[in-house]
């Protein structure tokens, strides 16, 4: 994994995007900062933080990922890897349907996945401080370039999404709680199912988790 490191920038996912625009993609590559000042969030919303958060966005080539991996829950995926990393540095985080980090009942980061032609563009962001009276932050001390080499390496391995999935569905019980935005209405996660792609069933209609 190529990695970018910079001081600030508006968006490390924007960044990564025309990086690869101007010098065409030939590796996997991460940008990564403490600061950004427009991060994109999900549903158009920015993810700004404040200085000292972990902000970073990764592109790899679809081939370069499970062959089991539905499109449409690498959110997810990327997401749960990433938890189990921080959970062996002895945080209790966890992931709420369908890519945000939780400490308790409050958020803590989240992560974004969109595509471009063969590309995945993943970015992730994670408080490892305090923001506001809304928001939690990681509840360890992070080491951030130890932990984003321990993260790659699992990405590397090439986890099988049957294998994230049968830990992911356990986890989703925690969800339950919870609201999640569908077609700008929040709507209870309670009584939602959650099939084998990673979507669920609510109220009827089949939701993807794709962000």
């Amino acid at each position: 994994m190529k990695i970018i490191r910079l001081n600030e920038i508006d968006s490390t996912h924007s960044y990564l995007k025309e990086y690869i625009k101007e010098n065409s993609y030939t590796t996997p590559t991460c940008v990564v900062t403490s600061f950004q000042t427009n991060g994109i969030g999900s549903r158009g919303n920015s993810w700004t933080g404040v200085k000292g958060n972990l902000f970073f966005s990764f592109v790899f080539n679809k081939n370069e990922l499970p062959l089991d991996l539905p499109m449409q829950s690498y959110s997810i995926y990327f997401s749960y890897i990433l938890k189990q990393v921080l959970e062996k540095f002895g945080s209790k985080v966890w992931i709420k349907w369908p890519n945000d980090f939780y400490i308790e009942n409050k958020k803590i980061g989240g992560t974004i996945t969109t595509l471009s032609k063969e590309l995945v563009y993943c970015g992730i962001g994670i408080n490892l401080i305090s923001v506001s009276s809304e928001y939690g932050n990681l509840d360890i001390a992070l080491d951030v370039d130890n932990t984003l080499e321990l993260y790659f390496d699992k990405l590397k391995k090439q986890l099988s999404w049957k294998q994230i999935f049968s830990e992911f569905k356990i986890e989703f019980q925690k969800s339950r709680k919870f609201k999640v935005t569908i077609d700008n209405q929040k709507k209870s996660l309670e009584n939602a199912i959650l099939n084998s792609d990673g979507s669920i069933n609510i109220d009827n209609k089949k939701v993807f988790s794709l962000r």
